[in-house]
């Protein structure tokens, strides 16, 4: 990846259970810190309106064309509003990449589903179209899944736009963003 490449953070604001939504926010970074511009949406708490959601507010985005990678943070935004990258990719053009900071526990993601969502197998094909990989970071691995792009490039590009800890800036700074919209101050980790 150049030197000074976009990247689009996007996590989503806090809620609770009983909301019928919550907003998505996007941060565009110039590796590794700065930042040119910020987005936002909003997205059904457990609902199926995610990927057509974040491809909307990419698509009239200004800076869209010159976007290298969205990170989201986690599979899922607004709950278990699960984000089909592959989708998200297609729709955009633009190399997609989730990120957790823990391994997610495959059996108890399943569990949850199919506990709550009739629809819970669909919501499990999306989860498990792609790979979860492991990727080192100076302070500890992270677990990526990519869709138009290599782990190896997502694993740079993480390294271009993490100045501490083991989250990158974009996805770092959209949960500030988002969680100040919602709280009125941000806290939390993203």
């Amino acid at each position: 990846m150049k030197p000074n490449v976009r990247i689009l953070g996007i996590d989503d604001a806090p809620f609770r259970f009983g909301d019928a939504e919550t907003e998505a926010v996007g941060v565009v970074v110039r590796a590794p810190s700065y930042v040119e511009g910020v987005m936002m949406t909003h997205v059904a708490v457990d609902g199926r309106d995610a990927t057509a959601r974040l491809a909307a507010m990419i698509g009239r985005s200004r800076y869209r064309d010159n976007l290298a990678l969205v990170l989201l943070d986690g599979a899922a935004v607004g709950g278990f509003n699960v984000v089909d990258i592959e989708a998200l990719y297609e729709a955009t053009d633009v190399p997609i990449a989730t990120i957790t900071r823990d391994e997610p526990d495959a059996k108890a993601i399943e569990k949850a589903l199919r506990a709550r969502f009739p629809d819970a197998e669909e919501r499990l094909a999306v989860l498990r179209r792609q790979d979860l990989v492991m990727v080192a970071t100076a302070h500890k691995p992270l677990y990526v899944s990519c869709a138009g792009i290599a782990a190896r490039d997502v694993s740079e590009a993480i390294a271009k736009c993490t100045v501490r800890g083991a989250i990158p800036e974009p996805i770092r700074i959209a949960h500030i963003v988002a969680t100040a919209i919602k709280k009125g101050e941000s806290h939390g980790r993203a």
